[in-house]
């Protein structure tokens, strides 16, 4: 039974296009972002006064574009009507969340074609960029903050920025934050201009180091894990193939994520050939 399961599994991906993703959802063209490197492992190395702090949620980014929700792809939102209708008409970045440990539920009410609004009454938008905007990002900040406060609605908030005097108090933060459900914390340069890409601009602090991969094979496991998925052969941004065996609940192996899908894996630094050390697999990317 879990045999015909996964070969089911493997016959589906092969039929399924990527754009699917949304459950039909139209596809636009993916939105220019600004995206985080990780920081040093000596946070000693950072004046870490030229930075704003605030806490990584682990929601679905949203780029809104003062008609429409899309995601990091590109793909649009099915978000309720009354949802958009109480957003402004200015361009926005963020993450549609829900609470901390809550990502797997943010993202299946955002992945929904028919929206739920039960669902969507729950769902933030928490603002952290102003797309385009002029000025330092400490600026584009407290514009934010001043936007979100204009709406008096509490479902639409800017993520807080804050200070931080030396890299033991980023640490005790970043303890806290953990402790507590968070992922981890994001650096963004007080003094940076708007900007796109992957930059140092925007770091991120986590106790483990998480990337994403591209999914090129699955493959079949051995022993008790016979009939099911053993480890997905995946390839990262720096081109680097390797297998993610660990990490993976029955159900992901009996329906594992298919050939093409971009998954996130978690690691603890590299090995003397420069690949992940102790990958595992955490979830597949946000849309």
């Amino acid at each position: 039974m879990r045999k015909r399961v996964f070969v089911q599994a493997l016959l589906a991906a092969s039929c399924w296009p990527e754009a699917v993703a949304l459950s039909g959802g139209a596809s636009a063209e993916a939105p220019a972002l600004l995206l985080a490197k990780s920081a040093p492992g000596n946070l000693n190395r950072l004046q870490l006064g030229d930075y704003l702090v605030s806490e990584k949620l682990d929601g679905v980014r949203a780029f809104w574009t003062g008609q429409a929700l899309l995601t990091r792809k590109g793909l649009r939102i099915a978000a309720p009507a009354w949802f958009t209708a109480k957003l402004p008409a200015t361009p926005l970045d963020g993450e549609l969340w829900l609470a901390r440990g809550q990502f797997e539920a943010a993202s299946a009410t955002v992945r929904r074609q028919q929206p739920i609004d039960e669902e969507w009454q729950r769902l933030n938008f928490m603002l952290f960029e102003l797309p385009g905007a002029p000025g330092s990002f400490a600026q584009r900040a407290a514009r934010l903050a001043s936007l979100a406060a204009e709406q008096r609605w509490a479902n639409l908030q800017a993520v807080a920025q804050i200070r931080v005097g030396s890299a033991a108090e980023l640490r005790a933060r970043l303890d806290q934050v953990v402790r507590f459900g968070g992922e981890g914390l994001v650096l963004h340069r007080a003094d940076a201009i708007y900007s796109t890409g992957r930059s140092e601009v925007l770091l991120k602090l986590k106790p483990e180091d998480d990337e994403e991969a591209e999914v090129l094979a699955q493959l079949p496991g051995a022993g008790r894990l016979a009939g099911l998925l053993g480890a997905l052969l995946v390839r990262n941004r720096e081109g680097q193939e390797f297998k993610l065996g660990s990490g993976f609940s029955e159900a992901q192996r009996a329906d594992p994520p298919a050939v093409g899908a971009t998954v996130v894996y978690r690691f603890r630094g590299l090995t003397a050939k420069g690949l992940p050390r102790f990958a595992t697999f955490v979830r597949v990317a946000e849309l």
